[in-house]
């Protein structure tokens, strides 16, 4: 897949083919290493365990040329089919609730997708380390393809919603499986950079997503742009199938008779069904609970849901879904909820950028959807800088991750200073640009830091958990930001209209508003008169401006969190007598990302 992955297992296998075979990484490595190789490691001269590849910072696995291309552009497809399913609908969600009468509905487009990648996700990372990668990729293509293919052939709202709802199911395995390979192909001092071209590949979902929607929806309407989807994720799941090497697969533990759980049978029975339930349940009615107008009921039930959740991971599951170390660990704690507060703040400027322009500048849907180009510019920059120059050790990032996310705040609140009516376009697209690049610097310096702060076996559920978090924030970003943006509207579009009519808004009046709200294009193509437009133009600039200022304030509870999660490793107690752990130690030699 890279050069230097390539390369670095070549140079080790000659070093020491002749001495010590089962000690280098090679094709048919293991993901986490099998019992045999880690029991060899423990047995060799601890004078060859210095010399591997886990101190030189080789990759485990190495694959050629043309595979590497292959995987390469069928993860990106994947990555922008999930990242352009966010960003887009915001373009077109106007023709979508006109086509089927669904205004006062709109903000569940989105919703719902985000809801269930966001609950899927931390299911997804548990099964990365029961399956090999090939086996979770054919999924996350079906699922694609049928909530594609569902949505476009929709002729009611709560059809529509189950194809959102099935492409949320496929998305949600797709950062995670990201990240695996990433850690699996790269060598450590590409890492950085390698995670900063994922964040840049995502970044470009976003952007280049809301133009492709804005500017295909006059050509050919919103069902195509949604139908087209389902055989490139078929496609992109194939390739990428048939391009990641057979033996990347993650350990698996021991019958009772010495043999490994290799079968489909066995890999099944590991499964916490249990606990995945209750886990999923307790996401979907927290995140439900917060959509739109808050509702307790679900939110209480969320609440005794993670109870139950959290007694059955602790006191029932034999192999849960979330270890008791992770639970336990402040590190990641901290870190997630300091990464859900950050992205949901990020994604008010994602999701209402282009409702502003649109609303507000009158800008053309396919150009609203522009907006998105700098800020993701700047954050597939700032991801790539940050990777090449300086997340190139190992060690602990705290204070840049600090100055990261607190930079980004200061972006946000000066685009509500910049979000008017009269403020130089070039102001607007010089904020939006900055906050992505604070934004993608910071996301790149938390991910190292996790990493840091957490044992190897742990990073593939840790990043999952992280991604699920970050896709909380855009849950969240929508909802709870959706929540301030939607009242703010409201609450001006009415009181600036009784102003207009006098003491009482007329049945005609009211139903304009809930258009209006349904959907900012109305706003300069709606047969407004003129008096209308400026009020609606107003309300929906003093919106955009009141939802940044709250993200903006967001974002100090951010800092704060990521500032409690502090710099410490896990330390690990080695004892030589003990043959079980001095094989653990060699494992955690030559995995280990931390500092040490």
């Amino acid at each position: 897949m890279f050069p230097d992955v390539e390369n670095g297992a070549r140079r080790d296998a000659s070093d020491h083919h002749s001495e010590d075979t089962d000690a280098v990484p090679t094709e048919t490595t293991t993901l986490l290493n099998s019992d045999t190789s880690s029991e060899t490691l423990s047995h060799a001269p601890s004078s060859k365990r210095r010399d591997s590849g886990a101190d030189s910072g080789d990759p485990k696995h190495s694959v050629g040329t043309p595979r590497a291309v292959a995987i390469i552009l069928s993860l990106w497809t994947l990555i922008f089919l999930q990242a352009s399913n966010m960003s887009g609908v915001t373009i077109v969600q106007g023709a979508i609730a006109e086509d089927l009468e669904s205004y006062e509905d709109a903000m569940w487009f989105t919703t719902s997708y985000l809801i269930a990648t966001s609950a899927l996700s931390p299911l997804s990372g548990r099964l990365a380390t029961i399956f090999s990668p090939r086996t979770l990729v054919l999924p996350i293509g079906l699922f694609f393809a049928a909530g594609g293919l569902v949505t476009s052939l929709a002729r009611s709202f709560a059809v529509f919603i189950l194809g959102r709802v099935l492409t949320g199911v496929g998305a949600a395995a797709v950062m995670t499986l990201s990240v695996v390979l990433v850690l699996e192909l790269v060598s450590k001092k590409r890492r950085g950079i390698f995670v900063g071209l994922l964040n840049c590949g995502f970044t470009i979902g976003l952007a280049t997503g809301a133009v492709v929607y804005g500017a295909l929806l006059p050509a050919i309407g919103w069902r195509p742009i949604f139908g087209v989807q389902s055989p490139v994720a078929l496609v992109a799941s194939l390739g990428l199938y048939f391009s990641v090497p057979r033996t990347l697969s993650p350990k698996q533990p021991k019958n009772d008779d010495g043999s490994f759980q290799s079968s489909l049978k066995e890999k099944l029975a590991r499964i916490d069904y249990l606990g995945a339930s209750i886990m999923v349940l307790t996401i979907v009615l927290f995140l439900y609970g917060l959509s739109g107008d808050v509702r307790w009921t679900p939110i209480i039930l969320s609440v005794f849901s993670l109870f139950v959740f959290i007694l059955i991971e602790v006191f029932v599951a034999a192999d849960p879904i979330i270890p008791l170390s992770i639970l336990s660990s402040r590190g990641i704690l901290f870190s997630c909820i300091a990464q859900l507060i950050f992205m949901a703040s990020r994604w008010t400027l994602l999701y209402y950028t282009p409702i502003f322009v649109l609303a507000v500048r009158n800008y053309a849907p396919a150009i609203a959807g522009s907006i998105l180009i700098p800020t993701n510019l700047g954050f597939g920059v700032g991801g790539l800088i940050v990777g090449w120059l300086h997340v190139r050790r190992n060690g602990d990032f705290w204070l840049p991750s600090i100055i990261g996310l607190g930079l980004s705040g200061v972006t946000l609140y000066a685009l509500s200073l910049v979000g008017t009516t009269t403020a130089p376009a070039w102001s607007f697209v010089l904020v939006v640009f900055l906050s992505g690049l604070a934004t993608g610097g910071s996301l790149n310096y938390t991910l190292a830091h996790l990493l840091h702060l957490t044992s190897p076996t742990e990073h593939f559920i840790s990043t999952s958990l992280l991604n699920t978090f970050r896709g909380f924030g855009g849950s969240f970003g929508t909802a709870i930001g959706g929540g301030i943006f939607y009242r703010l509207l409201r609450s001006g579009l009415i009181n600036e209209f009784l102003q207009l009519d006098g003491d009482r808004l007329t049945e005609d009046r009211r139903q304009l508003i809930t258009r209006l709200i349904g959907s900012p294009a109305l706003v300069y193509n709606g047969g407004l008169e003129d008096a209308e437009r400026q009020i609606a133009v107003e309300c929906y600039a003093a919106a955009s401006r009141g939802t940044w200022q709250a993200a903006a304030a967001l974002t100090i509870a951010a800092v704060a969190l990521q500032a409690a999660t502090g710099w410490a490793s896990p330390q690990v107690q080695v004892h030589p007598e003990d043959g079980e752990t001095e094989t653990r130690r060699a494992f955690l030699e030559r995995e280990d990302i931390g500092e040490r």
